[in-house]
């Protein structure tokens, strides 16, 4: 808690801010858009890669926050104080940091993968401030920091030597969502089955292992949804990601939108027929990314066509 308060204690509304929106780049919702538009736009094999390590190190996230049941830093310390327009995104335990997790295992990545210098420049500070970020607010301890770092780090790496390898083996993709399946199958018995969960189930901790349980099954969905656009793509479906710049914005803020409508029009009907925080929730991930990887590709020739029309 030392470094805490003496980053408390250098606090401003400048760099309350700044680190505001430096945090916002480790979100979720980021890290899939960054994954998507590489997946659609920029190199397959890359988008692969980066969607795998976000979804390994989601679940052993995750799992180490059900297993330790750390609580946030003004939980353990009722005197110390955080910024307060970081409170939303800081929900559920502590350790390890998902920021820090989606952050360095996507832009860690990204800088392996490329060779630019300036692009790894820009995505090693990244690395850096988006953790930082989380300390300077006061929503994370160090340790909850540094182990996300390395986790991360560890997987990007181990990633990235493995996904170079994807394009002349492709069975790699198969047991690398395989991986993620099986550790979040597993990860879901552990909540449902580990002896601790009457402690769990205590009146404070409800909400955490409720939401804990829906989202191992947004990733399990997710997954899925991964290993079935897979199949399909590779059987059916042949894009190229290269394209003039309009093509580009329409795959991604086009294939975006329409990603983002089907999730929350899905979830109506489909939390109406099956408990939203399970089945429910994994259904609907898992239609919502079969969109993005098989469905919404099939898009691309349209515009394609479109493109060659206007050169000629």
């Amino acid at each position: 808690m030392s470094v805490l308060y003496a980053l408390e204690g250098i606090r401003n509304p400048v760099l309350d801010f700044i680190f505001t929106v430096l945090t916002y780049l480790g979100e979720a919702g980021g890290f899939i858009a960054v994954g998507l538009f590489v997946y659609w736009c920029v190199n397959k094999n890359e988008g692969y890669y980066l969607l795998a390590v976000g979804g390994l190190g989601t679940v052993i996230n995750q799992f180490l926050k059900m297993l330790f049941l750390i609580p946030r830093p003004w939980i353990i310390d009722p005197d110390f104080t955080i910024v307060e327009s970081a409170r939303a995104g800081a929900v559920g335990y502590s350790f390890p940091s998902g920021h820090t997790q989606c952050s360095v295992g996507l832009y860690c990545g990204i800088a392996l993968w490329h060779k630019n210098k300036f692009l790894r420049i820009v995505c090693i500070f990244l690395c850096l401030a988006v953790p930082f970020s989380r300390l300077y607010l006061g929503v994370h301890t160090p340790a909850d920091v540094g182990v996300s770092f390395v986790i991360a780090s560890v997987l990007a790496t181990g990633g990235y030597f493995l996904f170079k390898k994807a394009q002349d083996k492709p069975v790699i993709y198969v047991f690398a969502i395989v991986t993620v399946l099986i550790l979040n199958i597993l990860y879901i018995c552990f909540l449902f089955f580990h002896r601790f969960l009457d402690s769990v189930y205590s009146p404070e901790n409800i909400a955490e292992y409720n939401s804990a349980v829906k989202n191992g099954f947004t990733i399990l969905g997710a997954a899925l949804g991964m290993m079935a656009s897979y199949i399909v793509g590779t059987r059916f479906i042949r894009f190229e990601t290269k394209a003039v710049w309009w093509v580009q914005i329409i795959k991604t803020v086009g294939g975006l939108a329409v990603i983002f409508a089907v999730k929350e029009l899905l979830k109506y009907p489909v939390n109406a027929l099956f408990d939203a925080d399970t089945w429910g929730t994994l259904i609907r991930y898992f239609i919502t990314v079969f969109i993005a990887g098989a469905v919404w590709p099939m898009t691309f020739g349209f515009f394609s066509k479109i493109e060659s029309k206007k050169n000629k």
